[in-house]
């Protein structure tokens, strides 16, 4: 299998993006417990639901997008293309997902790699040649590989505590009392809506490093990045997609390699992924390092 040199310069900016969020998540830990706040009942609550969501999530997704685990034998030549590709990546074979949807797209989702799904449309199959799907699968493979979705559930607990605190701010904020638990409350309110609007984009912009970092894998894997290219240019060029499914899957825009978005599409910071174009930049210059 061909390699490539380690992308220092993205891992650095990974690396940066976290120690922001833990920073921020230790301010806002630090002003909880100054302020008084019963702040491990709220841990504990918020932790329980990210438990829920990490041990539980990946069957919540299937059953949203409808997805159906296939059985041995069905879809052979996708089943031995995720084999082939697993045992590339050095994980355990996942469990291969099939969507009857219109929409192209794939996603993986899974708390480990021994507990992986990686699905596809039939949308995608029936648009995409045999190694436009590898260099998907390979994507999708590599999120595995890499505990991305693990990941993610780390780097988004405080900011869902933040979240939970800005929500239910209104139903304990004192009003006539002790002055001071007045200021208390409001200071734990504001900070809890900084901490949770500044972690919105940080987390979005760890997410957008882990797509580059899943298309570099597929690079490796597959030796040939300009498959994905095209992949990911087919895919963003399908614009026929039911609006129906576009409402559908609104929630799951981070899981999909590429996002289901319609006319209002906001801007690269706000999203879980790079634009296409960035990412078709980053595809050449791998392509380039490969060929030399």
């Amino acid at each position: 299998m061909r390699r490539l040199r380690p992308d220092i310069g993205l891992n650095l900016r990974m690396v940066f993006s976290m120690v922001l969020l833990a920073a921020l998540y230790l301010l806002f830990v630090v002003v909880l417990l100054r302020a008084g706040v019963g702040f491990l009942g709220m841990v504990v609550i918020a932790g329980g639901l990210l438990l829920v969501q990490y041990y539980f999530s990946d069957q919540l997704i299937l059953m949203t997008m409808g997805a159906k685990i296939l059985r041995p034998g069905e879809e052979p030549e996708l089943q031995q293309m995720v084999g082939r590709l697993a045992q590339l990546a050095d994980i355990p074979q996942p469990k291969v997902a099939l969507v009857r949807t219109d929409m192209p797209n794939a996603f993986a989702t899974g708390r480990n790699p021994r507990h992986a799904v990686v699905a596809v449309t039939t949308g995608l199959l029936q648009r995409l040649t045999d190694p436009e799907v590898e260099a998907v699968l390979a994507h999708e493979i590599t999120h595995v590989h890499n505990r991305d979705m693990a990941l993610m559930t780390m780097a988004s607990f405080f900011a869902t505590v933040a979240s939970y605190i800005v929500q239910m701010a209104f139903w304990f904020m004192p009003f006539g009392g002790d002055r001071r638990e007045e200021r208390n409350v409001m200071l734990v309110y504001l900070v809890s809506f900084i901490v949770w609007i500044v972690s919105f984009f940080l987390i979005r912009a760890f997410s957008r490093y882990r797509e580059y970092a899943a298309d570099r894998g597929s690079a490796i894997l597959t030796g040939q990045p300009s498959q994905l290219m095209s992949a990911l240019v087919k895919l963003h060029s399908a614009s026929r997609i039911p609006r129906r499914d576009l409402r559908h899957t609104e929630t799951l825009q981070a899981l999909f390699i590429m996002p289901a978005v319609g006319k209002g599409s906001v801007y690269e910071l706000f999203q879980t992924h790079p634009t296409l174009e960035h990412r078709l930049e980053h595809l050449r210059k791998l392509e380039q390092e490969l060929n030399r």
